[in-house]
């Protein structure tokens, strides 16, 4: 993970001439999801993105998704709220997504988590990375992650639900104005499970690394 951009918003006159309403239609519903995900605070959520609005603007997402879990994660400084991740013009893994995927972005300040598993599936064998089960869990800096999935049972304090994400501060990280947002003091999460499209990290310390492939993934 463990854990985003630029994120700018589709615009109608950059669509593919070859089936305009269907692509328009597409771009509205992205645009109108886009407003509307809600982060959920009510038991359930962790994911997260870097500096000043998000992590496309960093890099393209390859667009192939990854697996993280987590025993626990405990964070002091907490965003969340919504974004568009982008692949590069004509990537093989765009499929149907017009290379654009819809993400719940979060950031968390300072980061610990407990037991964390990453997997990746290449071709019918994933690539597998564990860390932090030896009695010193993995911590991280400035942690973001985009995910489409997450689950857990969750914990806040001191949460804010439906601020302009554009003004929030407690993870240092901005989304665009007038998108829907939450942000708290602390989280706390449980039996972590996210599907994931990107993460980064100001620092990331791993203790107990191992990588190797297996036909299992997290």
């Amino acid at each position: 993970m463990a854990t985003s951009e630029d994120a700018a918003h589709p615009t109608e006159n950059t669509e593919a001439p070859a089936s305009p309403g269907q692509d328009r239609g597409r771009v509205r519903l992205r645009r109108t999801a886009l407003m509307a995900v809600p982060a959920v605070a009510a038991g359930a959520v962790l994911m997260a993105l870097t500096a000043q609005g998000v992590l496309a603007a960093q890099f393209a997402i390859s667009g192939m998704p990854f697996v993280v879990t987590a025993d626990s994660l405990d964070g002091v400084g907490f965003e969340q709220f919504g974004s568009l991740d982008h692949m590069i013009e004509d990537s093989p893994n765009a499929g149907d997504t017009g290379g654009q995927v819809l993400v719940a972005v979060s950031a968390i300040k300072e980061a610990s988590l407990t037991k964390l598993c990453q997997s990746v599936e290449l071709g019918g064998i994933n690539l597998l990375i564990r860390a932090g089960d030896a009695g010193t869990p993995v911590t991280a800096t400035d942690l973001t992650t985009d995910s489409d999935l997450l689950t857990g049972d969750a914990e806040f304090k001191n949460i804010e639900i439906g601020g302009d994400a554009s003004t929030y501060t407690k993870a240092g990280v901005q989304g665009l104005p007038g998108v829907f947002g939450q942000q708290a003091d602390t989280v706390k999460i449980r039996n972590l499970r996210q599907h994931n499209y990107a993460t980064t990290a100001g620092a990331f310390k791993l203790p107990n690394l191992r990588l190797s492939f297996s036909s299992e993934g997290c």
